[in-house]
């Protein structure tokens, strides 16, 4: 910087020393302009401020904030004593450099917080008290505590403002290291180049310190909607079971209730009529034990596919026939198949009982497909009444479940009447 007329020093603070903080917006930048995007979520545009996060002490290291206060603390040992060995101010002007002093630490303290909410006005106002004095310093005859003065709050300036206002604020303060500097253009421009490249040093640094915490915070937001995402799916996914599971067993009790309901109407045997309240009641057992088998296929705990098809059809006297090479299926594409069937045979049952059902379960290379067809409604007035009435009382919901826990797995599913019948058809990748 050349040498300096007179000795003495005064600091207010360093570029790198800023009060604590907390992090609590990030920011948006577009074609050099940042938005500020606030914990709301709110965006409010504005020059180019740095980001909140770089403007605090969060993530320094602790050496560096040893550092920087060490800094600052021999800074102001220095600028104090040198107004006084200075000559200066002496006698009556003797109190003047510690209030000089305490005024500029106070300023500073401000400005730290005047910056981290971004009022501009402000902060210039709050350096341009610390310049001034500097300027009384310099006038007193303190040249070298006045231009310790200037280049803190320039440096200052280029790391907190927006970086046109710190630049302008270089440029006014580069007439007064020409004036204090002996050497004249040459050390100050020295001088403002050494500020300039510490403060934007320091602005970079701090910016990507912030931006490290602005994507730290953003994986924090994205893991936890991935974690409500999950437990979403995993609520949907019990609902399903559950919807599967009751519909299915309390459907087939339905089934024979009704049977029992119409036969005492038209005066049936007794005996018969036992015979369907025994086999509902059977059914009710099935049902808990198919309860207790859905929570355990929730757990990943399945027998065989294959095996619980046949288990599935024997109550229908469905035909079963696999093909392809036999392989251990995903929880999802099995529990997928699963459900078809069972989902499928109960719309048999409501809408057509006594029909033929035949299942086939077809393992390929990439994928399983399962295909429950039936031959069709039943053909006699009683079975037609049946039918019909069970029918309408039906949710309705049941095709639109099966379509979506297949197109979940990135499978597809048809179903719709084939000649005299009615046919499902499931494919999932497995």
């Amino acid at each position: 910087m050349g040498e300096m007329r007179g000795r003495g020093s005064a600091a207010s603070g360093s570029g790198s020393a800023t009060g604590p903080g907390s992090a609590s917006a990030g920011t948006k930048t577009w074609a050099g302009t940042t938005e500020q995007v606030g914990a709301t979520g709110a965006v409010a545009h504005g020059p180019s401020w740095p980001s909140r996060e770089a403007l605090t002490r969060v993530g320094v290291p602790r050496g560096r904030i040893v550092l920087d206060y060490t800094m600052i603390a021999g800074l102001s040992i220095l600028v104090v004593t040198g107004c006084y060995t200075s000559g200066a101010f002496d006698g009556w002007y003797a109190p003047l450099p510690p209030l000089g002093f305490g005024l500029c630490v106070a300023a500073a303290l401000r400005y730290h917080h005047t910056t981290l909410g971004h009022r501009l006005g402000a902060s210039l106002g709050l350096l341009g008290v610390i310049a001034l004095c500097g300027l009384g310093a310099y006038a007193a005859g303190a040249p070298t505590p006045a231009t310790v003065i200037w280049i803190v709050v320039s440096v200052t300036a280029m790391e907190r403002l927006p970086l046109p206002m710190g630049l302008a604020t270089v440029a006014v303060l580069a007439a007064g290291f020409a004036e204090a500097d002996e050497t004249g253009i040459l050390g100050a421009g020295v001088t403002t180049a050494a500020v300039l490249l510490a403060g934007y040093s320091l602005r970079l640094d701090a910016e990507a310190r912030g931006a490290g915490f602005q994507l730290l915070a953003q994986e924090r937001l994205a893991r936890e909607a991935e974690a409500a995402s999950a437990a979403l799916a995993e609520r949907a996914r019990i609902a399903r079971e559950i919807h599967d599971v009751l519909a299915h067993s309390l459907s087939a009790q339905m089934v024979h209730l009704e049977v029992a309901r119409l036969q005492i109407e038209a005066g049936a045997d007794g005996a018969d009529i036992l015979k369907l309240v025994t086999s509902a009641r059977s059914m009710a057992r099935e049902g808990l034990a198919e309860t207790r088998h859905a929570l355990s296929a929730l757990r990943g705990d399945m027998a065989p596919v294959e095996d619980y098809l046949r288990e599935l059809a024997r109550e229908d006297r469905a035909e079963v026939d696999v093909t392809g090479r036999r392989r251990d299926l995903p929880a999802e594409a099995s529990q997928a198949v699963r459900r078809v069937a069972q989902e499928a045979l109960t719309n048999v049952r409501k809408h057509a009982p006594g029909a033929r059902t035949r299942i086939l379960l077809a393992y390929g290379t990439e994928d399983v497909s399962l295909e429950i067809r039936d031959s069709g409604p039943p053909r006699t007035d009683d079975d037609a009444r049946v039918g019909e009435e069970l029918g309408s009382s039906g949710s309705g919901y049941g095709l639109l479940g099966m379509r979506e826990r297949a197109e979940l797995l990135g499978g597809s599913l048809d179903a719709g009447p084939e000649g005299p019948g009615f046919t499902v058809r499931l494919r999932v990748p497995a």
